[in-house]
């Protein structure tokens, strides 16, 4: 009888002992971070803009919002010439993440440029406004009144070499004969212009670009309107060309310049881009990190102030990367 009693009782304390062991772990699977608490990790590089423009500056104050995020992943920013630039490195694997106009994209998809099938986008952005600066006393007054002038039209792989170009055509210019153009970007633009060496620059970026802005601080400049005909005539054309649309300059975006007045101009959607290639958890990070950012980065990037969750994920011409359409579930209300 003792005998069977013991048997019992090791009995009992061995299913007490295995119940204990069944309720602690559970407690720790409750109680542990659910999925990978660290998050995404290792490398990734972010190709931006010019050094003085939209993109640059808003690049850097992302790179710290990432930072925060994302303390796993070692953040490396990449200065370029712009767009077409900038989607050339992601395509290519030279680049993770990066920005560029939606005509530049179509024009690169278009062209069936080097890993264009592989591009995905992330996020709509805020709109380019394209600036033509000429000092206030030009007699320039529409882009048909550059013919003959030396002009800044950015360098050869910005998304602003592209809009002026085809700005210039719709105004009745050839781009090479027509004018001289000068093949600068924004870096330069500005000293060349108080210098004499430049008539005229054209300028697609976030309102107001820091540039232009001190630009106009310091000097007399005023901004040629950019009529709804061109755009009509561009829209015509069909193509990359139908992503450009009609928009005003409002009269706050540079108050030296503008002196009270609107300017009416061009405007094309900013992506956020990436490729297939990208982890979903590393985009959905990213993502994630671009629109909680917004109005931290928009108090000294105005351009940013702009990202709107509800039309973010409107990427045409690219389809949405999988790890961003991940984050537009998680917040779908």
């Amino acid at each position: 009888m003792h005998h069977a009693l013991s048997r019992f009782g090791r009995r009992r304390t061995l299913q007490t002992g295995a119940v204990l062991a069944v309720v602690l772990g559970l407690l720790a699977w409750w109680l542990l971070p659910q999925g990978d608490e660290r998050g995404p990790s290792g490398p990734l590089t972010f190709s931006t803009g010019v050094p003085s423009g939209v993109y640059q500056r808003y690049g850097e104050r992302l790179e710290d919002a990432l930072a925060k995020d994302m303390p796993e992943v070692a953040i490396r920013l990449r200065t370029s010439e712009g767009s077409q630039q900038n989607l050339a490195r992601v395509a290519t694997g030279e680049a993770d993440f990066t920005i560029a106009t939606a005509d530049a994209v179509a024009t690169y998809l278009r062209d069936g440029r080097q890993g264009a099938q592989r591009l995905r986008g992330c996020v709509r952005l805020y709109d380019d406004y394209v600036q033509l600066v000429v000092p206030r006393d030009s007699d320039i007054r529409s882009a048909a009144g550059l013919r003959g002038k030396r002009v800044g039209v950015g360098q050869e792989g910005s998304g602003v070499r592209l809009v002026a170009d085809r700005l210039l055509q719709a105004a009745g210019l050839d781009p090479d004969d027509d004018i001289t153009p000068v093949p600068v970007g924004i870096d330069t633009m500005p000293v060349r212009l108080t210098q004499g060496q430049l008539d005229a620059f054209f300028w697609s970026g976030g309102l107001p670009t820091g540039a232009v802005q001190e630009l106009s601080e310091r000097f007399d400049i005023r901004l040629v309107p950019l009529e709804a005909d061109l755009v009509a005539k561009l829209q015509a054309a069909t193509g990359p060309t139908r992503f450009y649309r009609s928009a005003m300059m409002p009269a706050d975006a540079y108050p030296e310049a503008q002196q009270g007045q609107s300017v009416p101009t061009v405007a094309v959607a900013n992506l956020l881009v990436t490729t297939d290639r990208t982890d979903a958890g590393m985009t959905e990070a990213f993502t994630r990190t671009v629109i909680n950012s917004r109005d931290r980065i928009g108090r000294e990037v105005h351009a940013a102030q702009l990202v709107d969750l509800r039309t973010a994920i409107y990427t045409d011409p690219l389809d949405v990367h999988e790890g961003a359409k991940d984050y537009y579930r998680s917040v779908k209300p």
